[in-house]
């Protein structure tokens, strides 16, 4: 019998429109700072808004590229290409303000 795996994941959602140098180096950086200070613990979906335009409407996304932190609740939400790490990790909580 195999113990309940507790899983405390991060769910991050990036918004992008097409593979733009922002949006590129958007990903670049999150996938940076997440594997620094959450190995192991978070996953990270793509959404290309030129391909899947509908599910902008969902989070509210008005300019891209937008991260969306879905859990942990509450959500947040940062805009811009994410080179500001500091900002970043306040803004996601990972690292207190």
């Amino acid at each position: 019998m195999m113990a309940k795996q507790i899983d405390k994941k991060w769910e991050l959602r990036l918004y992008v429109a097409g593979k733009t140098p922002k949006s590129v180096t958007a990903l670049t950086n999150l996938k940076k700072y997440c594997e620094e200070h959450l190995k192991g613990e978070y996953r990270i979906e793509v959404i290309d808004l030129l391909e899947k335009p509908q599910l902008a409407e969902g989070d509210q996304i008005l300019a891209i590229p937008t991260l969306v932190r879905k859990v942990p609740e509450p959500i947040r939400k940062i805009i811009g290409d994410l080179s500001n790490e500091e900002k970043v990790l306040v803004g996601l909580n990972i690292r207190p303000a």
